[in-house]
């Protein structure tokens, strides 16, 4: 006779997992389709979905932080939306409302539920924020990493806010931010000892002297149509970390200003744009070949005033040259074609167009 013992075993199933299992099983999931289809079961995964949630922005944001970040497209976000937004996920740790114009400043005293956690916050192009919504971001966002206000109305003072609230900020998008000035910069330099990159493009009343003294930890300034001075330049450059550097269309006063980028502070230096710095000479050239050994790219289309001597000292100095813009370079001739491909050795791309003075002999040879 056979003997059957029959089993107590409760049946299980998915509902028993914990918490921390399900967020296990959310954070695989591929796309923002199965992302939704988790927080559609039931409330309980619904929750799941909101506290795993790292990364929010609207499609109608100017900077892409992840495309599976995308919300529903809203380009009307006000202060009722955020609000909602961000007591629904509270564990935010990047936030882009980049082209979010009708918000103001009071729309941002909903930062102080998620602020704590965020590390990046993006504001471009929103109008309405000024100064008194840096006092909120530096309330209530303690431990903020990036922060773009490209376009925003913000001027010295806010820049002074952030200062004082010694916020451990990395990266500043201040670009067209036309009421920024060197006082500003300099506050916020001084105070920000981790600062590693800043955008000021077309920040007109910028001069560059307010990174005098700037931590070597600032390794990426784009400074591109600016108003800057000679002396400005070396302050940028003071700290001796800079290895992105992006002067295009800077004033075009400063010919042989350019001199003390060569002068070994800079010696770091992989990426340098001087497009359109038309005046630019064979001085300044010469001095950035021999003092910036390790330089990869540089941009000089558009600076007609570099001649023979300027293209002998590239092709001379620059071994470590693999891309070279000399776009429109008017006196660019076969001389100076020929000491380029005698001298840069580890030279791969070279953009060229528009250069009169070169003849079909000296291109088919280089």
């Amino acid at each position: 006779m056979e003997v059957v013992s029959e089993s107590d075993d409760a049946e299980t199933s998915i509902i028993h997992l914990p918490d921390d299992c399900l967020s296990f099983i959310f954070q695989r999931l591929d796309n923002v389709a199965d992302h939704d289809s988790f927080g559609l079961t039931c409330r309980r995964w619904l929750n799941i979905q909101n506290i795993n949630r790292r990364c929010v922005q609207f499609e109608c944001s100017f900077t892409i932080l992840n495309p599976a970040s995308l919300s529903q497209p809203n380009p009307d976000v006000n202060s009722y939306h955020l609000h909602r937004l961000l007591t629904r996920f509270q564990w935010l740790e990047h936030l882009s409302l980049a082209g979010c114009m009708v918000l103001n400043d009071s729309s941002l005293t909903s930062l102080r539920i998620p602020g704590a956690r965020l590390r990046g916050l993006y504001l471009d192009c929103c109008f309405g924020i000024s100064d008194d919504g840096i006092f909120t971001i530096a309330s209530f966002c303690p431990n903020l990493r990036v922060l773009s206000l490209h376009r925003c109305n913000i001027s010295d003072i806010g820049l002074e806010t952030l200062a004082r609230a010694s916020l451990p900020l990395l990266c500043v998008n201040l670009s067209y931010c036309p009421l920024v000035s060197d006082f500003g910069i300099k506050a916020l330099s001084q105070a920000c000892l981790q600062l590693e990159s800043v955008k000021i493009s077309s920040c007109k009343s910028i001069t560059g002297v307010g990174f005098n003294n700037c931590s070597p930890t600032l390794i990426y300034v784009d400074a591109e149509s600016c108003q800057l001075e000679p002396k400005g330049i070396t302050g940028i450059i003071s700290g001796g970390g800079i290895e992105f550097l992006n002067l295009s269309g800077v004033s075009c006063y400063i010919k042989e200003g350019l001199v003390p980028i060569g002068s070994g502070i800079a010696s770091k230096l992989r990426i340098l744009n001087l497009r359109m710095c038309r005046t630019v000479g064979d001085e300044s050239i010469e001095a950035i070949a021999k003092g910036c050994p390790v330089l990869q790219e540089w941009n000089l289309a558009l600076c007609h005033e570099i001649k023979v001597l300027g293209w002998e000292a590239v092709g001379k100095w620059c071994r470590n040259l693999k891309k070279l813009h000399v776009n429109y370079c008017r006196n660019l001739c076969d001389q100076g074609l020929l000491a380029l491909r005698g001298g840069c050795t580890n030279l791969r791309i070279l953009y060229m167009s528009g250069n009169a003075r070169l003849t079909p002999t000296a291109v088919e040879m280089f």
